[in-house]
């Protein structure tokens, strides 16, 4: 079972093995507003932790996804250039960014479980 971790920034990842799914929390999306337009690291780009991998634009403001672990981007969402509105709907589910080839598991031990996430944010 994948196990899920959230960073300050209001980004998520689900791990699976050596792969990281990222995306942008329900909180993070509703601070956006409706996102109009998303930029995507191409795969095989190398992500470094906290470093900016994508771009998210909303009616509001345009804001960047930061990578929380370091790796290789190995997929990027197409769907979301298509229809960005799909990180409004659903971004825990089909409204991911990007996956990553973990290069440096120790890091996922600096992240947040989902209850320590949301006990932050409230």
């Amino acid at each position: 079972m994948p196990m899920l971790k959230f960073t300050p920034d209001h980004e998520w990842l689900s791990v699976d093995g050596d792969i990281a799914t990222v995306g942008i929390t329900s909180y993070a999306q509703e601070q956006l507003g409706d996102v109009v337009f998303v930029e995507l690291p191409a795969p095989g780009k190398q992500v470094t932790k906290g470093a900016a991998a994508a771009v998210v634009e909303s009616v509001k403001a345009a804001s960047e996804v930061y990578s929380p672990i370091s790796g290789e981007v190995v997929e990027s969402n197409k769907a979301l250039v298509a229809e960005p509105a799909l990180v409004n709907s659903e971004p825990m589910g089909k409204g991911w960014f990007f996956k990553i080839k973990i290069a440096a598991p120790a890091e996922l031990d600096g992240l947040m479980d989902e209850v320590t996430y949301n006990s932050q944010r409230a």
